[in-house]
């Protein structure tokens, strides 16, 4: 269940001593080839750490042998000594693993505006290095957490001989830019960088990016993809786009149950919507709504809450023909009220909302979850 699944794959997970904590805050992933494809999707957010700055110039050509992730520290706002940094780190990577320094991802996640210690990044780069193995994607994926409560991974094997296989971070600020966390996702099957470019657009559309937590873009957050072709099999881009779908979903369904301080996770389907744009914004519009989050957070099935927060969009619909149903209970049908609230039960932890627009014939889900008192606390009280 981890990004090693699939062949030719090796991965690290060990303590550089970036964290205070001491847990592990260093992972390497390497692609053994003997295809070296890969496809990077970045946030959206203009204000970007420096691994991001890196990752981009590495990834133009669409080729990468490897991914090194810390945590511990955003390397955000640390000017050039940050992107030296960043540069220092990669040349640590290629050294190791004889390969170039342009073919080395690099990922960073934690605070802004602290410097990173790059005797310590190196030396965990040399640790992680030697710790290589198909066995430690697990270690990988623990490496990379910051104020998850849980690893997080996801894997895809197909009956005809190949694989795919996942690693995701994040517990906060989840919301969409295409990527919007730290996710590494590997394959063994045979496909070129546009292949996996597409394939992987594909999923981040409605997957991560379909994913708002809280309304907060991070600067450092990308997700990437990278084939091996060890597995010697070339599968039809529709199979790879559905298997890297598949666990692009599983991830972002993960990172949803493990947002900060959630006692709810929570689906906004919205239907019968004029357009998918229209859908994506209104369920995106109900999902960053505050009043809404804390209620659902009370088990207060507050319906009106739903449809103010609808109606501050553009989406297309008239705004006396909306239905509202809160865990398969029609609340509101046609701008009134319709069976009583009370009949909601809000006490488990899923909760399904539907918005039925009655303008066309489209429809996508949105993910979120409550506002709670834990979150508030936790994220008061993340750099102290």
């Amino acid at each position: 269940m981890t990004v090693t699944t699939p062949k030719g794959f090796a991965a690290a997970g060990v303590r550089a001593g970036i964290k205070k904590s001491g847990n592990r805050d260093l992972a390497l992933v390497q692609n053994l080839g003997p295809l070296n494809s890969a496809a990077v999707v970045f946030t959206t957010n203009r204000c970007q750490a420096n691994p991001i700055i890196w990752s981009k110039q590495v990834i133009a050509d669409g080729q990468a042998s490897a991914i090194v992730l810390n945590s511990g520290g955003a390397n955000c706002y640390t000017g050039p000594q940050g992107f030296q940094v960043t540069h220092k780190t990669a040349e640590a990577v290629a050294e190791q693993l004889s390969i170039s320094s342009g073919d080395v991802l690099v990922c960073s996640t934690g605070l802004i505006g602290e410097q990173l210690d790059v005797t310590k990044l190196v030396a965990g780069v040399e640790l992680a290095a030697a710790e290589l193995s198909a066995e430690n994607g697990h270690l990988a994926a623990e490496a990379i957490m910051t104020t998850d409560s849980v690893s997080k991974t996801a894997t895809f094997e197909s009956k005809h001989g190949w694989s795919v296989g996942g690693m995701a971070k994040g517990a906060g600020m989840l919301a969409p830019g295409l990527a919007t966390m730290l996710v590494v996702i590997t394959t063994d099957a045979v496909a070129s960088s546009q292949e996996l470019d597409r394939a992987l657009r594909a999923a981040t559309r409605v997957t991560f990016d379909r994913l708002d937590s809280d309304g907060c873009m991070s600067t450092n957050d990308q997700v990437t993809l990278m084939a091996s072709g060890a597995s010697g099999v070339t599968p039809s881009f529709e199979d790879l786009a559905a298997a890297v779908k598949e666990v692009s979903q599983s991830l972002a369904m993960q990172l949803l149950r493990d947002a900060e301080g959630s006692s709810h996770d929570i689906a906004i389907r919205v239907s019968k919507a004029a357009s998918e744009e229209d859908a994506v914004k209104v369920g995106r519009s109900v999902a960053r709504n505050n009043l809404f989050k804390a209620a659902i957070y009370g088990n207060d099935p507050n319906w009106g809450r739903i449809l103010a927060a609808v109606g501050v969009t553009d989406a297309a619909f008239d705004p006396y023909d909306i239905d509202v149903l809160i865990n398969g209970v029609s609340v509101s049908r046609k701008g009134m009220p319709d069976q009583s609230r009370d009949l909601v039960d809000l006490t488990p932890r899923e909760v399904a909302i539907d918005i039925v627009l009655n303008a066309g014939e489209h429809e996508a889900t949105v993910f979120t979850n409550d506002l709670t008192h834990e979150y508030v606390t936790e994220n008061s009280a993340y750099s102290s």
